[in-house]
């Protein structure tokens, strides 16, 4: 039995690490960090021709998703925006530098908010969510990092159609 629970433990260590790396890393694709950095702010509200958002709504967007399926996961009374208003900016241009620094502030503090969720021990992965509808842990995280995997390569092409990465 212990080399049952030792074996599980360690699976569950190494699920952690795994779920760490795709939320954060990247590994096959630019991170949100890469995706971000030094991004021209002159350019962060410039839907390039052939796109439909800018960086800023991308962003935000990736905000406002991560942001609701965290807070979903941890609080039964959460309600989520609605869908599809909800969860995007209602200008492509960000009102000011700062609102652009708060955004990517927000996304890091709930990203670690739900690695700490998935590090704790306490956290069962694979229960399911008592106030959802058949979710996990580890389909939020999951989830989580799809769709930030999508929305930072459309982030890093536009940067790319704005002549502003690499």
């Amino acid at each position: 039995m212990a080399r049952f629970l030792t074996t599980v433990m360690n699976n569950n260590d190494a699920l952690q690490k795994h779920l760490h790396v795709l939320l954060r890393e990247g590994e096959a694709h630019p991170s949100l960090e890469d995706a971000v950095k030094d991004f021209p702010s002159e350019l962060r509200g410039v839907r390039p021709e052939g796109s439909p958002h800018s960086a800023w709504e991308l962003l935000e967007h990736i905000r406002i998703a991560n942001w609701d399926i965290y807070e979903f996961s941890v609080n039964p009374k959460h309600v989520s925006p609605k869908w599809p208003e909800g969860y995007w900016p209602t200008s492509p241009k960000p009102p000011n530098d700062a609102a652009w620094d708060k955004s990517v502030e927000a996304i890091r503090k709930d990203m670690d908010a739900m690695e700490k969720l998935i590090a704790d021990p306490k956290t069962d992965l694979y229960a399911k969510i008592p106030h959802g509808t058949g979710q996990t842990i580890m389909r939020q995280a999951l989830l989580i990092a799809d769709h930030n995997a999508y929305h930072v390569g459309q982030l890093v092409l536009v940067r790319r159609l704005l002549k502003a990465w690499g």
